[in-house]
C-alpha cells in the first residue's frame, strides 16, 4: 500500500484532473488520454508536500450529494445574482456575517470556506486565528441568522459527517 502512495498520493485527484483535462479540450482522443493521464498522475505527485493532511472520506455517497447540492445552489445562486445587478440598487443588501464553525482541521473548513465562495454572492473573507469563526460576506441578506443556518445545514454538517471530523 505504501508504494502506491508513494507514486500515486492522491488517486482520486489523480482520476478528477483526468477527467477535468478530458472535458476542457472536449476530446477522447489517445493523446489527450496520454497528456491527461500523466497529467493526472505527475500534477498530485509534485503537490503532495503542500498537502499537510490526507482527506479520507468516510462517506462517497454523502460526497456525492454534497457536490451535487453544491452546483444546483450555484446555478440558483447565478440566478438570484443576476437579478439583483440587473435590478434596482436598492435591492442589494451587502452584510458581514461571522458564522461560528464545527467542523475541524484544515482540509474540511478549506472545503467549507470554498464552497461558500463558489456559490456567487458569498465569499469567506476572513478566518479567525483559532479556526473558529469564518465572516463571510453576502451580496445581499435580509436576515443573517437564516444565511448563518443554511452554510451549517447544507454544507459545514455534511462535510462534518462525509469527513468525519
Amino acid at each position: 500500500m505504501r508504494a502506491r502512495a508513494a507514486w500515486l498520493p492522491h488517486p482520486w485527484m489523480s482520476l478528477l484532473l483526468l477527467v477535468i483535462w478530458l472535458l476542457l479540450n472536449d476530446s477522447l482522443a489517445p493523446g489527450q488520454i496520454l497528456l491527461g493521464t500523466a497529467l493526472g498522475l505527475l500534477i498530485p505527485l509534485f503537490s503532495k508536500r503542500f498537502w499537510p493532511e490526507t482527506a479520507q472520506v468516510k462517506q462517497p455517497l454523502l460526497a456525492l450529494r454534497l457536490v451535487a447540492r453544491v452546483i444546483y445552489d450555484i446555478v440558483i445562486a447565478n440566478f438570484v445574482v443576476s437579478r439583483l445587478v440587473l435590478g434596482p440598487s436598492d435591492a442589494v443588501k451587502p452584510t458581514f456575517v461571522r458564522v461560528p464553525l464545527d467542523v475541524q482541521g484544515d482540509f474540511a473548513i478549506t472545503a467549507l470556506l470554498s464552497v461558500i465562495s463558489l456559490t456567487p454572492g458569498t465569499v469567506s473573507a476572513e478566518l479567525d486565528a483559532e479556526h473558529r469563526y469564518v465572516l463571510v460576506h453576502a451580496l445581499s441578506e435580509e436576515d443573517p441568522e437564516s444565511l448563518i443556518r443554511q452554510i451549517k445545514t447544507r454544507y459545514e454538517a455534511p462535510i462534518k459527517e462525509m469527513l468525519a471530523c
